[in-house]
């Protein structure tokens, strides 16, 4: 597979080579995120976004080199293009069914919602990747994950937070990380971490439903609409081996 210069016109930085050995069986690729991406969130919220961001490229990529495959194998000589928006139409559904995932009033149901939300999008770009065969599992593309989601405005920016929270997970592994922070207050700057990267437009809203006893599940039109713009945003960088990504938004 063919890899894709930076986005965000920023000089690149010496490239880790791609991942190696992919497993050849079907790829379990949970719905939402897993279970200990969520302990490391909860633990780590300020940097929630880029522990999403990597964990997708580790558990999702492989699925994306799989769902390629098989597409083209089934639909001989279908182009990039159409892959692309197979993709879009598949994850645009499932973002319409993400606002409901909780089912739940109160503040971890809202950060379940939107915590899915941005995993079902990360999931949906990096099929898109594989669709103009640019390699899902390249490190590469937790960096251009969150400039396309315009949680960093360049890819500078985005991949030194990568590393900072890459690092904090070394340390979280070996030694613990953390105090006992209020858990109210975790949870709201998780919710609104990751409402950011989902692409949730009014953040005073967010905040709204986010709130214990607001509306908290996020409307299916939101999740939709946002979706679709960023599947626009991934068709357009990686149709043309990625040049730049649009701004980033000011709730």
């Amino acid at each position: 597979m063919t890899d894709t210069p930076p986005v965000g016109g920023q000089p690149a930085a010496p490239t880790p080579a791609p991942s190696v050995g992919l497993p050849t069986g079907p790829v379990d690729a949970p719905e939402g995120p897993p279970a200990p991406l969520w302990d490391r969130m909860r633990g780590d919220p300020q940097y929630a976004p880029e522990h999403l961001a990597l964990e997708a490229v580790r558990r999702l990529g492989p699925e994306a080199v799989q769902w390629a495959g098989r597409a083209r194998t089934e639909q001989p000589g279908v182009s990039a293009d159409v892959l692309a928006d197979q993709a879009a139409r598949k994850f645009v559904n499932l973002a319409r069914l993400s606002g409901a995932v909780s089912g739940a009033a109160g503040l971890p149901g809202a950060v379940i919602d939107v915590g899915v939300l941005a995993w079902t999008q990360a999931r949906m770009v990096l099929h898109i990747a594989a669709a103009y065969d640019v390699d899902p599992v390249h490190s590469d593309r937790a960096t251009e994950l969150l400039v396309l989601q315009r949680v960093h405005k360049v890819a500078e920016s985005a991949r030194l937070a990568l590393g900072v929270a890459a690092g904090r997970e070394r340390a979280d592994a070996l030694f613990g990380l953390g105090g006992q922070r209020p858990f109210g207050r975790v949870m709201l700057q998780l919710g609104i971490r990751l409402a950011q990267m989902a692409g949730v437009r009014a953040a005073k809203r967010m905040v709204a439903k986010i709130v214990p006893g607001a509306a908290i599940v996020l409307g299916t039109w939101a999740n939709s609409s946002a979706t679709k713009d960023l599947a626009q945003r991934s068709r357009a960088v990686y149709r043309s081996r990625g040049t730049s990504v649009p701004e980033p938004r000011h709730p």
